[in-house]
């Protein structure tokens, strides 16, 4: 009789790293699994979704099919069910399914890896390295899903936030623990300012989450706007274009799970999300590959339950430990402001910036539109004093924008509004104080003390 092959547990075989020893144990204990468990089969493939019959398992589970004769498998999770079948999503294309493909039912994939070894390193959905380096020691093991916190037990927002960006910084302060929405079109310069962010903050940890962006954007993104100054006291979660509608809603989930891991230690985080948009587009693919009723835009409802519970993981900590202030990107398609995304991210959210092409074409950058912009906690932040030097920068910049057709063709008479005439002598220094290069940084202080000098 031959001695059995001892094999490790589930649980640790993915701590063994990527080599030729984990995979093939791995593919060892799936061939076990096989005889000793039920197995159902396929029946169907339409699209990503696969319809399997014989097993019965919860929304959520991650299952094995095997293909080509037990020779090759892949990995998929439950996403839906009806009457006796069960509807599968693979985590990687379906290539090699054939009807009759064994499966077999695994433990729930609903487990998020941490370690304060995350810093410093970008991360897939599963929390495999993208950077070429090893598998971060992970210690911690919690749910995707986050717990839910009491809003009782979360403290006001009382406390500023740096930027480091003088136009956010006073017009727009920000508070610690608040949720932002970052709204603009392509092209405006929405990477440029994340970038600044994350380099110029006072937050203990930056952990960013870059879903659904072209390859090439996430390794630009790393290594020209983030940079190695930016990486130092970063985490990021990346799930490309090309990843599955499944891997991008799990890091989407990492991405909340890795700001609730360091808030809890007591850090005060920025959460960067990038997008938001690309979130509800996977979310969509889900929704409809398991029959959901399209809605608004083709979104299901699945969307519009997804985003708010993903919005309210942030904030402030249980009695105050840590905090996470969160920005999340939100693509206005074509320009449009009236998107049922920006929408929901703007009724859900605790102020939004708004970017402007207009501005972004003029090369103003960051091309922040402030008739559209509020921070909803700022007069909570805010003295008397500069809460009034905000009023009037924001009315003067405003009441020239509406009338700056007029000047420009020479139809305005001096002296006929003395706001105006204000308005249009304080244009030029407007304009340069809502600018800031790229690698230049303002003290909180030294932000307020230029406005105050300008606005005297």
């Amino acid at each position: 009789m031959k001695p059995a092959l001892h094999r490790c547990p589930l649980s640790v075989v993915p701590m063994l790293g990527a080599g030729l020893e984990a995979a093939l144990q791995i593919n060892l204990q799936r061939a076990d699994l096989a005889r000793m468990q039920p197995t159902g089969r396929v029946t169907k493939v339409a699209g990503t979704s696969i319809e399997v019959e014989g097993i019965s398992c919860s929304i959520g589970s991650q299952c094995t099919i095997f293909c080509s004769h037990g020779l090759r498998s892949m990995d998929a999770e439950v996403i839906g069910f009806s009457d006796n079948r069960l509807f599968l999503m693979p985590y990687k294309n379906v290539d090699g399914l054939a009807p009759g493909c064994k499966v077999q039912p695994r433990l729930s994939n609903s487990l998020g890896r941490l370690s304060e070894a995350m810093v410093g390193r970008v991360l897939d959905g599963f929390g495999e390295p993208l950077d070429g380096g090893p598998v971060p020691p992970y210690h911690h093991y919690a749910n995707l899903n986050g717990q839910i916190v009491n809003p009782m037990q979360r403290p006001p927002i009382n406390s500023i936030l740096e930027t480091g960006i003088k136009a956010i910084d006073t017009c727009l302060t920000v508070g610690r623990g608040q949720r932002l929405g970052l709204v603009a079109g392509s092209g405006v310069g929405k990477s440029m300012l994340l970038g600044m962010m994350t380099r110029n903050t006072r937050a203990d940890v930056v952990v960013i989450g870059l879903i659904g962006e072209r390859g090439r954007e996430v390794q630009e993104f790393i290594n020209n706007t983030l940079g190695r100054r930016g990486m130092q006291k970063s985490v990021v979660i990346a799930a490309p274009a090309n990843s599955s509608p499944l891997e991008r809603i799990k890091a989407a989930k990492l991405t909340h799970l890795v700001a609730e891991y360091f808030r809890d230690r007591g850090d005060d985080v920025l959460m960067l999300f990038d997008s938001l948009t690309r979130v509800a587009h996977a979310q969509r693919e889900i929704g409809l590959a398991v029959g959901e009723p399209p809605t608004t835009k083709g979104y299901p409802p699945s969307v519009f339950s997804l985003l708010p519970n993903l919005i309210e993981r942030p904030g402030m900590g249980i009695n105050g430990v840590g905090s996470i202030t969160s920005f999340y990107t939100v693509l206005a398609e074509g320009d449009d402001r009236s998107d049922p995304i920006v929408d929901i991210a703007r009724a859900s959210l605790d102020g939004q910036v708004m970017l402007s092409r207009a501005l972004a074409d003029k090369a103003h950058y960051p091309a922040i539109d402030l008739s559209g912009s509020i921070s909803r906690v700022a007069n909570n932040l805010l003295d008397q004093d500069r809460s009034r030097l905000v009023r009037k920068l924001r009315r003067l910049w405003a009441l020239y924008g509406e009338k700056e057709d007029l000047i420009q063709i020479g139809a305005y008479e001096a002296k006929s509004s003395p706001e105006l005439d204000e308005a249009i002598r304080l244009q030029p220094l407007l304009s340069v104080f809502l600018r800031q290069n790229e690698d230049e940084r303002f003290g909180y202080e030294d932000a307020w003390g230029l406005l105050r000098g300008m606005l005297r």
